[in-house]
């Protein structure tokens, strides 16, 4: 009995609510064709007419200018008075000595030494010696005793070496060993070159060549 009126019970809601939706729909199209005639009579009545624009304003005017206010000059700000310092301590300023320079030479390097001379060329081979013409010790008496010798009382013994040349006749004189007195030295090669005559030495080929020669001489003081 109580599942036949539950059953009930839900049929009849269903019923009810299809109900209240047909009424929805129903007031729902009258309303809109109400809206929709009564908006259509507004429209037909509406009256067209020329909008006027309202004037502009008219400009504004300035404000006027502010007052002319007196310039105020800024206040004289005095400088701080100077105050004056004693004068300061020196200050000591320590100096560094500076180091001696040390000067390191520049080692000189010496020029190459010069190229030595060419050797003489060699002398002729000499088939004939120089010969002394005459005797030459009368040339080396007291008539040519140097008168200086004679007064320093020196005497002694001269040996020259002469130089022979193709006329026989002596073109260089050197003494190699000396009578310790420059005057009996001296006499000994002027009277060489002067008077001592010789035969010139002869080559392999007969022909006359320089030569050489040894000439010893001494000299003893005149006696009166």
């Amino acid at each position: 009995m109580a599942y036949s009126d539950q059953k009930m019970s839900g049929g009849k809601v269903g019923a009810l609510v299809i109900v209240a939706l047909i009424h929805v729909a129903l007031g729902y199209a009258f309303i809109t064709g109400l809206a929709t005639n009564f908006v259509k009579k507004q429209v037909e009545k509406l009256n067209t007419f020329d909008v006027e624009e309202p004037p502009p304003p008219p400009p504004e005017e300035p404000p006027p200018p502010p007052p002319d206010t007196p310039m105020t000059p800024p206040p004289v700000v005095s400088p701080p008075p100077i105050v004056r310092n004693p004068n300061p301590p020196p200050i000591a300023v320590q100096t560094v000595p500076t180091p001696p320079t040390t000067y390191v030479p520049t080692p000189t390097i010496a020029p190459p030494a010069p190229p030595a001379p060419p050797a003489p060329p060699a002398p002729p081979a000499v088939s004939k010696a120089a010969g002394l013409k005459g005797n030459p010790g009368q040339f080396f008496g007291a008539d040519n005793y140097p008168p200086s010798a004679i007064r320093a009382e020196e005497q002694g013994r001269v040996v020259a070496k002469l130089t022979v040349g193709t006329d026989g006749r002596v073109t260089d004189c050197v003494v190699t060993t000396s009578s310790n007195s420059s005057a009996l030295d001296q006499a000994t090669c002027r009277i060489a070159k002067s008077r001592v005559r010789f035969s010139p030495a002869i080559d392999a080929t007969g022909n006359p060549v320089t030569s050489s020669y040894t000439l010893p001489v001494r000299w003893v003081l005149p006696t009166n």
